[in-house]
């Protein structure tokens, strides 16, 4: 299984964009702290400068490296979700500025897909994640549904050994504030 990451962590080490299977469905990525990189990948899912992007970890310790501060509730939160469940925080730190929402805000989710938890945590950094579609068109879960342009854009592929159709869902979402306060906005 070492084999099939080396070539994606060699781009997404040196700034490159990666197409690849996440833990839900075909997402698009780069190293969360390489502002070119989430500039291209802007670029090529042709979507406004304004909306934030989801970055994936694969330790729930590194949510202490990428936040100011960790909400106590997302813990257990994290720790304890059944399906994959994006958690936005209010003040991220150590990324690219252009991934993190405009009041400062970061969404991060803890994969525990084995495929997809072996790129990131072979990385040993966070990476973005975010639909491999053009913006406003529907998420793909089967590399058949991904647009042509992205596919010649994108700087690498990386291919689950398992098949190309994911037929899984984006995650969950959840917003929470520094005293606990929470609101679903994607179940």
């Amino acid at each position: 299984m070492v084999e099939l990451y080396r070539e994606a962590l060699t781009h997404l080490k040196k700034g490159d964009t990666l197409l690849y299977p996440s833990d839900t469905i075909w997402g698009l990525g780069c190293d969360a702290r390489n502002e070119k990189a989430v500039e291209k990948i802007l670029s090529i899912k042709q979507r406004p400068q304004n909306k934030a992007f989801i970055v994936l970890i694969s330790k729930i310790e590194q949510l202490s490296e990428y936040l100011v501060e960790v909400p106590e509730i997302a813990w257990n939160l994290v720790e304890f979700a059944e399906k994959p469940l994006t958690v936005i925080y209010p003040k991220g730190k150590n990324l690219a500025p252009n991934l993190m929402g405009p009041d400062g805000s970061v969404a991060i989710r803890l994969v525990k897909d084995e495929f997809c938890k072996g790129l990131v945590h072979r990385m040993e950094r966070a990476i973005v994640s975010t639909s491999a579609n053009i913006s406003g068109q529907p998420s793909p879960t089967q590399f058949s549904d991904i647009d042509q342009s992205i596919i010649d854009n994108v700087d690498f592929i990386l291919k689950n050994p398992k098949g190309e159709n994911l037929n899984a869902q984006p995650s969950q979402i959840v917003k929470i504030g520094m005293y606990g306060e929470f609101e679903f906005i994607r179940k």
